[in-house]
Formats: structure tokens, C-alpha cells, sequence
């Protein structure tokens, strides 16, 4: 049903299609619930070799960009600071702007909209300094740091994906911070996607399928779970695409790597997994747990970052150091010893079944909603 108090919503995002990620799925979400109440919408958004100019009805406009991989390891363009993103925000003439992840595009747009007034809110989703810090950029890490508090602190409401986000923006004077975890689409991911087909494939019942979903890359420790591969009573399926794909082919021998997979597909990849896993340490929040709980698949995550958050230690999966090897192994074989699993399975789909789309992003509509009264409140007292 249509928002009887339609807004005029800006965002301004580092990343879109035709680049596929966390930051590009949760924007491409909140696009669709924008559609669906009515409301108005423009896309701000890095130029990108094949990128889309249009979603759901609302426009995508591009500004100028480099690759990352010039200065940061990491695989998308790097949206630069430009006049035009001040005419197009003057031409759309926001009621609020929402920044995912912002950096340098987001941090310059968070300047923009100060100066002209127009209420700002910024979604924390990538530990940009963390990733420097993995691949030894030390100097980077204390920088980029510094620069992502000043950028939130820009900004009238931060909205953090877990408990450890909000603590790491507070740690950088960050004050404005409120928690907004992600949806789920728990009609899609499902327990009834399993496949015994797949499973068969995969070496099931003799073997315990884990499965790792995401980029592979060699921030998210895939390599951490060689030890895993060298077990022959486990059998490995690595989902997903990436620049690490060729080396770690090398480095798990006897793991199934299935390429990258959505809709259906991954659904199925999902609910076949006897466990998951994700040995990223450096996630603000990890989609991919959601959906393999909403699937029903007890998870296996480390005791940093957002994923302990979506994790009951013991009771929905593991928080573990995933980086020892001995506490892994023994952590995948206390969990084949269970008598329990199924009420485990069970357990994993109701934690998160509440959590769809449409409620979250609801939530953010009131976030706005807040926002843009705070600013009118403001204006009207100046």
C-alpha cells in the first residue's frame, strides 16, 4: 500500500549494478520498498563499464570514477568527488539523503547536503579500514579510520548492521548511532530448498557438506579452512566469484567450487549445506549467515565482527576463532555428534523468519521520517 506522506529520497551509494555486493543488494532492497510505498527516488552512483541507468522506474545517474585496486585491494569503481553530483541533488531536491557506505563520493555528498540543508543518513556496511589493515596497509587502516568517523559524524543518523559496528563508530566519536540490521527474503531462502539430488552430488551421507557463500577473496580467510578440505569426511562447496578463486583452487584441492549462483539456484546451495560457514573476520554484518539460517543451516563464524550477532553460540551455530584449525575441527565434530540437529535447523529459521525486507526497510522509512522532522524542527528555530 502506498505511503500517504510520499518522500523525495536521494542516494548516493559507492556501489551499483552491474557490481554485486552487499552494499548494491541492500540499496537495490530499499529501491524496491521505495517503489512499492510511492515514494520518489534517485541513484547516485560511480561510473561502471555496463552499469544500469534506471531501476524499478527511478534513475541511476553516474559520476566520474577510478578502480579501487589502484589504491585498495578491493573490486569496484571509486566514485570522485564532482560539481555534477551538486546539480543533480539541486535538480532531484531531496526531503532526506541516505548514503550507503559512504567514503569519498558519500563523504563529499554528506558536505553538499550540510551546506544546503537536507537531512542525511548514513548506513556503516563496509570495514573499508579493516580490509587495509588484512593486507598489511597499516598507515591506510589509521587513516581510513579516521576519515569514516568524520564522514558519519557528518551526518544527522548513522544506522550500524550490528552491535560491534555500532561500538567501532562510537569508538570514533560517532554519536548519532542506531542499530538497523538487514532483511532476509525468507520465502526464497527455505528449508523446502533443499536438494537430496545435489546433496548426492556433493558426497552426501557420507559426507559433511560445508558451504562458504561469497566473494572469494582473500579478505574473507576462505584459505582458513584448509583444514577442513583435508578432511575426507567433509566435503567443501565454495559459492561465488572472485580474484582469489584461482589461488585457493590450488590451496583447498578437494573442494567443489561452483561458481557464482542466485535465485533458485542458490536457495537450493544453501538448504543442502549440513553446515555453514564464513571465516571473514571483517564483516560489519554477513547477508550470507541470514540466508543460511533462514534456510535452516547452522552457521560457523568468528568471534569478530557482525556475524556473532546473528549467531546463538551453541544453539543456532558457532562463534568460534576460525582461524585454529584444532578449535574448527573440533567445532564441526561436536556439531556431527549432536543428537539435536533438526531442532537446531528449526531453531535457525525461526531466529531470523521475522526479519523480512519489508519490516526492516520499514524501519528505515521511519528513520527518515525522524530525520527530516529533526532538520524542519531545527530550521524553524533558527
Amino acid at each position: 500500500m502506498p505511503d500517504p506522506h510520499p518522500m523525495r529520497v536521494g542516494i548516493v551509494t559507492e556501489s551499483f549494478l552491474p557490481q554485486i555486493n552487499g552494499v548494491t543488494n541492500s540499496v537495490l532492497r530499499v529501491l524496491e520498498h521505495l517503489e512499492e510505498k510511492g515514494h520518489q527516488a534517485i541513484v547516485i552512483a560511480p561510473e561502471s563499464e555496463g552499469g544500469a541507468k534506471e531501476y524499478r522506474g527511478f534513475k541511476v545517474k553516474r559520476v566520474p570514477s577510478i578502480p579501487t585496486q589502484s589504491f585498495l585491494p578491493v573490486g569496484m569503481p571509486f566514485g570522485l568527488p564532482t560539481k555534477r553530483l551538486e546539480y543533480l541533488l539541486d535538480g532531484f531536491s531531496p526531503d532526506v539523503l541516505h548514503l550507503a557506505s559512504p567514503l569519498v563520493l558519500g563523504g563529499y555528498a554528506s558536505k553538499v547536503a550540510k551546506r544546503v540543508g537536507i537531512p542525511t543518513v548514513s548506513i556503516y556496511q563496509t570495514d573499508i579500514a579493516g580490509f587495509a589493515r588484512h593486507y598489511g596497509l597499516n598507515v591506510a587502516y589509521s587513516s581510513l579510520r579516521k576519515i569514516v568517523g568524520k564522514i558519519h559524524s557528518n551526518t544527522n543518523l548513522t544506522l550500524a548492521p550490528s552491535t560491534s559496528a555500532c561500538k567501532e563508530l562510537e569508538s570514533l566519536g560517532v554519536e548519532n548511532v542506531e542499530l538497523w540490521r538487514r532483511g532476509v527474503n525468507t520465502i526464497l531462502f527455505h528449508p523446502k530448498a533443499r536438494s537430496e539430488n545435489l546433496r548426492e552430488a556433493w558426497g552426501a551421507p557420507e559426507k559433511t557438506i560445508i558451504g562458504y557463500v561469497g566473494r572469494i577473496a582473500n579478505e574473507k580467510r576462505i584459505s582458513d579452512l584448509k583444514v577442513l578440505d583435508a578432511d575426507s569426511s567433509i566435503q567443501l562447496v565454495i559459492v561465488g566469484e572472485g580474484p582469489a578463486r584461482t589461488k585457493l583452487e590450488r590451496e583447498l584441492p578437494h573442494a567443489i567450487f561452483t561458481g557464482f549462483q542466485s535465485g533458485d539456484s542458490l536457495a537450493k546451495h544453501y538448504a543442502s549445506f549440513d553446515l555453514f560457514i564464513h571465516p571473514g573476520p571483517n564483516e560489519t554484518f554477513c547477508q550470507a549467515v541470514q540466508e543460511a539460517l533462514a534456510s535452516g543451516v547452522p552457521s560457523i563464524v568468528p568471534k569478530t565482527g557482525g556475524p556473532a550477532d546473528l549467531v546463538a553460540h551453541g544453539e543456532t551455530g558457532y562463534v568460534i576463532d576460525t582461524s585454529n584449525h584444532s578449535e574448527l575441527v573440533a567445532t564441526v565434530n561436536l556439531f556431527r555428534q549432536r543428537n539435536d540437529i533438526q531442532e537446531m535447523k528449526v531453531l535457525c529459521r525461526k531466529t531470523v523468519q521475522e526479519r523480512t525486507w519489508d519490516f526492516v526497510n520499514s524501519q528505515l522509512m521511519n528513520h527518515y521520517s525522524s530525520v527530516i522532522s529533526q532538520t524542519q524542527l531545527e530550521g524553524s528555530a533558527a
